[in-house]
């Protein structure tokens, strides 16, 4: 695993020096000028260029070249969102937990309430940075720009993944290469603030709605890890949440929920195809089109164990081999890749609850090979929900990643819009879903419920 501890320090290393101070250099989204000086710079030679040489064929976008900024200070409808205390029966209160914490809690000295908390052993909290106060050493971005498809084609390569994100009649997508090396972007979807997070230890892509008691916060990197995922922060109270779940763990927040938002990994041509007119996370957010396109985390997924995991691993799975985890009305699901995959499509119930799996594609490893534009291919696997209009529709395999109902005969992408038939132009909405390594599924939610083809 030492390659491993070395791509993190690198990593860290790396992020430090391109948090805030970057982030708010991003170009005015009404000044051309700006857009061009931000994608010109000497840095931007690097995964564009790369990914023409090994053959990668440009998508063909329609569209124009326009940059955007989301409205980030607000106004924000604060009417909405989470209630604090939605699992207040699960907080241990312990008024002596500011003494009783281990080393490597101890010596945070953070403003948080250390006597809440819904974790029992403080020892699965481990280190996943150094030092005393590591909240943000990767540095989230807070102020995003996005571009269209088609200034982002010119630099993010056609199956190169990336978390989509639908919501309040807005399609975004937001590149993994960018997300591996910032975790957490703090953004706002028309009035409502979201946090569209990435662990990629646990490969765990979700988006969360930032408001609570009618508060919005702001979430970072607390530098810390449990069961090797990625612990939030919030600026209000400092509460740690487990980005997994959405649940605060450690503090006043301790025993909340988080609104979660469906989130899918997808690929770049697969967003591109499905939805022209969204929009994508630009590289200008950060460091700019030279800093991504690399993976810190080389040879992860293909390695036999997962890094800072100190859990029993089910056996009937590999540790870092990935499921499609459905968490719906109280019940869980876990579908392996590898079974979507010989299937194609699968028809089944989750909490009561009808889902379609489905599967294509030729989406790329963000984990793997340092360039993740040519890393190896793993497909795309995500959970929609088929009902349309009261009738549950039925899929099977029609095509190269295309599918059709049993019902209507309608043709459909695997991203669950339809092409052809009667129900053309229909979009399936998405269930809330993960596509995390099967350690980290069983971690968090057992391992008594998986699909088996």
């Amino acid at each position: 695993m030492w390659f491993i501890v070395v791509a993190l320090a690198l990593f860290a290393a790396a992020c430090s020096s391109g948090s805030a101070g970057t982030q708010t250099n991003a170009p005015d989204a009404t000044s051309a000028e700006s857009a061009d000086a931000g994608t010109t710079s000497d840095d931007d030679t690097d995964t564009g260029a790369e990914s023409e040489s090994v053959g990668a064929t440009p998508v063909p976008l329609p569209g124009p070249t326009t940059t955007f900024v989301p409205a980030l200070e607000g106004p924000f409808d604060t009417s909405g969102g989470a209630t604090s205390g939605e699992n207040e029966a699960e907080v241990i209160i312990d008024p002596d937990a500011g003494d009783n914490r281990p080393g490597v809690l101890t010596q945070l000295a953070w403003p948080t309430d250390w006597t809440r908390r819904t974790v029992a052993d403080w020892d699965e909290f481990l280190a996943g940075l150094g030092g005393s106060d590591p909240r943000d050493g990767i540095p989230p971005i807070d102020m995003p720009v996005f571009e269209s498809v088609a200034l982002a084609s010119e630099w993010v390569a056609p199956n190169e993944p990336g978390a989509l994100v639908q919501f309040g009649g807005e399609t975004r997508f937001y590149p993994l290469s960018i997300l591996t090396r910032h975790e957490i972007v703090n953004d706002a979807i028309g009035d409502v603030p979201v946090a569209v997070t990435f662990c990629p230890l646990c490969n765990t892509a979700l988006t969360f709605d930032r408001r609570i008691d009618g508060e919005v916060l702001r979430f970072g990197v607390s530098g810390l890890l449990r069961n090797s995922d990625l612990v939030m922060w919030d600026d209000a109270t400092t509460s740690l949440w487990q980005q997994i779940t959405g649940e605060g763990v450690v503090g006043q927040f301790a025993g909340s929920q988080l609104d979660i938002i469906p989130t899918s990994i997808v690929s770049f041509a697969q967003f591109a195809e499905n939805f022209p007119d969204g929009a994508s996370l630009a590289a200008e957010s950060g460091g700019g089109r030279g800093r991504y396109g690399r993976n810190p985390y080389v040879g992860y997924s293909s390695s036999a164990q997962p890094f800072l995991f100190n859990g029993d691993v089910d056996d009937r799975l590999p540790a870092l081999s990935r499921v499609v985890g459905v968490d719906l009305n109280g019940e869980t699901k876990a579908y392996p890749f590898d079974a979507i995959a010989s299937e194609r499509a699968i028809n089944d119930t989750v909490g009561g609850a009808p889902v379609a799996i489905l599967w294509g594609g030729s989406t790329s490893d963000a984990l793997d090979q340092e360039r993740i534009g040519i890393s190896a291919s793993i497909g795309t696997g995500l959970a929609l929900d088929p009902v349309v209009d009261n009738q549950t529709l039925t899929f099977s395999p029609a095509g190269d990643d295309t599918f059709s109902d049993a019902e209507t005969g309608s043709t459909w992408t695997v991203l669950g819009v339809a092409t052809d038939g009667p129900l053309a132009g229909t979009e399936l909405e998405v269930v809330v879903h993960r596509n995390e390594f099967w350690f980290a599924w069983q971690a968090f939610f057992g391992a008594d419920n998986v699909y088996m083809s």
